[in-house]
């Protein structure tokens, strides 16, 4: 008797031990579920990183612009950026709208490498600001162009490649018109 209930207790806590560890294991169709619902794609990941960095540069742009309009004395300067300006707030309220409606955040982005082109724009002297400020200009377009021009590459989203058409070729305007100006300067 003590023998055949040893074993039946051995059986038991078996069974107790293996309906438990089934139990444990994750319902396969809820597995699937958290993982599409908090994943995210390279494609994804690609375009959120786009509406970031062109947020960036194009915050960092019209803060120099802005720079501009007020420390130089050349109406070329001022005009051309005020007409940069007025391009890149329309850009980065149109990349803002498409990104918050991807739930993609962009406002709000320190960047240290821009603060210090500010302060280093803004320190300058009078006398080669309007350098000091082409050549800052011409670079950053020159990283949101190589932004667009990578993002156009690799993207089939029709909203990006809309948006890339529609702003690049009035940025390369731009990057000519400062190169012609930083020319005259010289």
């Amino acid at each position: 008797m003590p023998l055949l209930r040893a074993t039946n207790l051995k059986v038991f806590f078996l069974l107790i031990i293996t309906c438990t560890s089934s139990c444990k294991k994750n319902n396969p169709i809820e597995n699937t579920l958290k993982n599409e619902a908090f994943s995210t794609t390279d494609k994804e990941q690609m375009d959120a990183y786009f509406f970031i960095a062109t947020a960036t540069l194009s915050n960092s742009i019209i803060s120099k612009s802005q720079i501009a309009q007020q420390k130089t004395s050349d109406s070329i300067i001022r005009q051309i950026s005020k007409k940069i300006e007025n391009h890149q707030t329309e850009l980065l309220q149109e990349v803002a709208t498409i990104a918050n409606n991807r739930l993609i955040i962009v406002t709000d982005i320190n960047n240290n490498t821009n603060k210090l082109d500010l302060y280093k724009l803004m320190d300058t002297n009078d006398a080669s600001f309007n350098k000091v400020y082409l050549s800052s200009i011409k670079e950053s377009l020159n990283k949101e162009i190589e932004t667009f021009e990578s993002v156009y590459k690799r993207t089939t989203d029709e909203v990006i490649l809309k948006l890339v058409l529609r702003y690049l070729p009035k940025m390369y305007q731009f990057l000519r018109e400062t190169e012609q100006i930083k020319q005259q300067i010289n």
